[in-house]
Parts: C-alpha cells; sequence; structure tokens
C-alpha cells in the first residue's frame, strides 16, 4: 500500500501533515486535534502514530484528545521531559518505523528555533517543522545563530530532490522579505509569481524541495555576493564570515 502525505490545515497557517494509505495514518506536530478528528473519520483511518518536532504549543496541543480517541498509540519526539506524552524520545541517528504505514524516518537534531527541536528525514521526505520554511527559516527563540546555521547545513546536504514538508504557510512573506535581500534572484522571481497563484486558489505553497529553497531561501545562500552585500549595507559594516552574515540576516529579517 502506497503512502500519501496530506496537509491538515489548522489555526491561521498550520499545517498538520499526515502521512496514510488506505487503513492507517500518521500526524507530524498536531497542534489541534479537531482537524485530524474530522480528517481520520471522513476517510476511514485508524490513526496509528503522532511525531513531534518540538515543544511548541501549536505543534503538541492536539496530542492528548489524539490518544483520547485511539489509545496506546506511539508517541515520537525529542529528548524534552516537558512533553509528557511522548513515548519514544529520539536523539540524532536514531531510527524509527512506522509499521502500519510501511514508513521509515531517521532522525537529525536541528536545534535553533527551539533546543529540543528534531526533524524526520526518510523516504516520504524531510518533516522539518519550524527550523526550514520555504524561503526562510524559524525565529531563534532559545538557540543561537551559530546552532542553526549548522542545523540547516544538516538539511543543505540532504539530497537535492528531498520533499520539504514545512509547518507555515509563511511563504510569500519570507518572498516579500528575500527580495529585499537579493531582488536579482531570478528562481525568487519565477518562484514568487507561482506562490501567488497558488495561494489566490488556496492551494498550499508546500511541501517545497531541497533543490528549490538552494536557489530561492536567503538562509540557505549566505555566500551569495549580492546578498552578502546588501546584508552587509544593512547593518553599516563589511560581514564576510557565513555566521556572522547568517546572523545579521536573522536579526534583519526579525524587525522587517
Amino acid at each position: 500500500m502506497s503512502v500519501s502525505v496530506f496537509p491538515i490545515k489548522a489555526f491561521n497557517d498550520n499545517y498538520i501533515w499526515c502521512l496514510g494509505n488506505q487503513t492507517h495514518c500518521a500526524v507530524v506536530d498536531p497542534g489541534d486535534a479537531a482537524p485530524v478528528l474530522a480528517y481520520c473519520q471522513n476517510n476511514k483511518l485508524t490513526l496509528s502514530a503522532i511525531l513531534i518536532t518540538h515543544h511548541h504549543w501549536d505543534h503538541t496541543g492536539g496530542i492528548d484528545a489524539l490518544l483520547a480517541a485511539f489509545p496506546n498509540i506511539p508517541v515520537y519526539g525529542p529528548q524534552n521531559k516537558d512533553i509528557k506524552q511522548i513515548t519514544t524520545r529520539l536523539s540524532e541517528g536514531d531510527h524509527i518505523e512506522l509499521l502500519k504505514l510501511d514508513v521509515k524516518f531517521s532522525v537529525l537534531e536541528v536545534p535553533g528555533h527551539t533546543l529540543d527541536h528534531i526533524a524526520y528525514y526518510g523516504d516520504s521526505g524531510l518533516f522539518c517543522g519550524d527550523t526550514l520554511f520555504s524561503v526562510g527559516c524559524g525565529r531563534l527563540f532559545e538557540g543561537t545563530p551559530q546552532q542553526m546555521l549548522q542545523s540547516l547545513a544538516k538539511l543543505k546536504a540532504l539530497p537535492a530532490d528531498t520533499v520539504v514538508y514545512c509547518t507555515h504557510e509563511y511563504t510569500l512573506a519570507n518572498i516579500a522579505f528575500a527580495e529585499v535581500v537579493e531582488p536579482n534572484n531570478q528562481a525568487l522571481i519565477d518562484y514568487k509569481q507561482w506562490a501567488k497563484q497558488q495561494r489566490e486558489k488556496n492551494i498550499p505553497t508546500l511541501p517545497s524541495s531541497i533543490i528549490r529553497e538552494l536557489a530561492v531561501n536567503p538562509f540557505l545562500r549566505c555566500s551569495s555576493p549580492e546578498l552578502m552585500t546588501n546584508v552587509s549595507q544593512n547593518m553599516g559594516t563589511s560581514l564576510t564570515s557565513e555566521q556572522a552574515i547568517f546572523a545579521s540576516l536573522r536579526s534583519w529579517k526579525d524587525n522587517f
């Protein structure tokens, strides 16, 4: 049975990614249980696993209600004791298998947005929570620019055709910032037109891919000469190291 991945919309701009076959499904970062329960009921699916990337409430808030409806299913997540529902705590290099779906993932530790953040990588793609967005990356609520830069380097090193499942529809807002940073990036200009058309039809801009993000995402393009020049000008000083460029870029985006 083949596995499909479907975005279940939650809140204003969250996507709860649902991996499913004809009978079972698993969800990633269910911040709200109601749309997941409705999806399972409408598609006659049994929830068989929950995957968590980090502790923020809009990624964990639905766990209890889902466990009430589907007791004793595994809850995978990071080494964070505050997420009490987790049954299997994961670290870098760990592997999990969702038996009902015949899906396997390896685990990447990707601190930056939060210190406990992990991502799941497998044949079905990369589920990266709030670490990588299309044309953006997560705010540094707990980690340092250096940590986030190293985390993004892990994701950049994945195969170019890797499908990227981010958890927020931030693409157009991220493009607006990227246009200021790298206005002559033709790939970005083309992507903006496509993304606008998607949103006008109320269709997600996600998933993305590693190869696309390498072409359009300023946080993965800190060695771009145009980007380096514009970030340096914005800071009022010449910046050359990738870490300095990244930190300044993230700060600029925070205040954009």
